[in-house]
């Protein structure tokens, strides 16, 4: 059986930690893209917003596409 997946580019943030980040994108892209596989961490900085840190994360999240 062959399958095919495709990769895209997704960035969560979050103003607790890059972990929060992470887990809001992957569980906002769960919401409208389906049998997602993986998740890979691309990058990690933090913005400063008024003396205060927003960590954002850039993932790359496959999903399998459907017949």
């Amino acid at each position: 059986m062959n399958s095919v997946y495709k990769v895209v580019d997704i960035i969560g943030t979050s103003d607790k930690s890059w972990d929060d980040a992470a887990k809001a994108a992957v569980e906002t892209a769960s919401k409208s893209l389906r049998d997602l596989r993986v998740a890979e961490v691309k990058e990690m900085d933090m913005k400063i917003e008024d003396g205060a840190l927003i960590f954002r994360v850039k993932l790359n999240v496959s999903f399998k596409y459907e017949d």
